[in-house]
């Protein structure tokens, strides 16, 4: 953390009122709760750096550049609706800031109440961590990462910004039973398949929202004689978030063949054969396209039951179902 960050206090308060009013503006942050907590917690605080394109690669922005334009440039940044690439490795994009009106879509579909807790996978710069902890208290929010670098940053990014939630260096795929159990888990980072951990931390009728595919899936945990499960539909929402680090890489069809460049450049296509990994080749995704109408996400969502984990269209007992791979 830099130690001029104070500077742009003023400023920055300015360009966080502006940036609310654009998330408002388009449909988001209708619980106030949520929007007093956009409007108190800095997001500079938390990016005193990222990365953006320069003419030949990553160019880094930060806080304390001697150019005074450049530092305007970071600022403004900072507080403009969009996804912010804060940590880079070996070329390789391992940690961002997300879209803020995406965070608030996400964080307003918790249906977070009063007393709840809640755990987040992928702590990222913390930003998302103080929104939780402004909405809920500090005690009430655990957020966890598997790289130290990045646990250490968000947990002084927090400090600095006076939120001091439970930052947890370790597996998100695990969880983190000895803070459970959560009301509501949400995650920062693209999943392979859901990890059966999370249900036993999970009181029940728990939500979990999760980037999968290319889509957001928002799970309901239900009891069961045979222990916890889960099942929810996707979000109508896309969402491209870095993947979880740890996990092994999803199974996909490397082939196009047969399916017309037009549809195979579709972003719902695209999202169609993400979901159903090596399960359906070019040529059954595109027949089944065809027969539904080029089903939106919302027709999709996700069944955990008995060890097993499955993708369906429409209905979780119904004729199109994909398995994968439990987590």
């Amino acid at each position: 953390m830099g130690p001029h960050l104070d500077q742009f206090a003023a400023a920055g308060a300015e360009a966080r009122r502006a940036m609310l009013r654009g998330i408002v503006a388009g449909g988001e942050l209708e619980d106030p709760a949520w929007r007093a907590a956009f409007e108190a917690v800095p997001r500079h605080l938390f990016v005193p750096y990222y990365y953006v394109t320069g003419t030949s690669g990553p160019e880094r922005l930060w806080c304390e550049d001697p150019d005074p334009a450049r530092r305007a440039q970071w600022l403004h940044g900072a507080y403009a609706d969009g996804a912010l690439a804060t940590r880079i490795r070996d070329g390789e994009l391992v940690s961002s800031s997300s879209q803020p009106s995406l965070m608030a879509r996400m964080l307003e579909e918790l249906d977070i109440r009063d007393g709840h807790t809640v755990l987040e996978i992928g702590a990222g710069t913390g930003y998302n961590a103080a929104l939780l902890a402004h909405r809920l208290g500090d005690d009430a929010v655990t957020t966890m990462d598997l790289d130290p670098e990045i646990t250490e940053s968000a947990r002084n990014h927090l400090a600095a910004a006076g939120y001091h939630p439970a930052v947890i260096t370790g597996d998100g795929a695990r969880g983190c039973p000895e803070r459970g159990p959560y009301d509501r888990i949400i995650v920062t980072c693209t999943l392979p398949s859901v990890p059966q951990a999370w249900l036993a931390q999970c009181r029940p009728q728990a939500r979990i929202l999760a980037p999968f595919a290319t889509g957001l899936i928002l799970l309901r945990v239900c009891p069961s004689p045979h222990g916890p499960y889960a099942e929810g539909r996707f979000l109508h929402t896309p969402a491209y978030f870095v993947p979880l680090r740890g996990a092994p890489p999803p199974v996909r069809h490397p082939h196009t063949g047969g399916v017309p460049r037009r549809v195979a450049e579709n972003e719902l296509f695209r999202f169609l054969q993400t979901l159903t990994g090596t399960t359906l080749d070019p040529r059954e995704a595109l027949s089944l396209w065809q027969r539904e109408k080029r089903p939106e996400r919302e027709r999709f969502g996700i069944t955990l039951r008995d060890g097993r984990q499955w993708a369906w269209l429409d209905d979780p007992e119904g004729p199109y179902a994909w398995p994968l791979i439990a987590g």
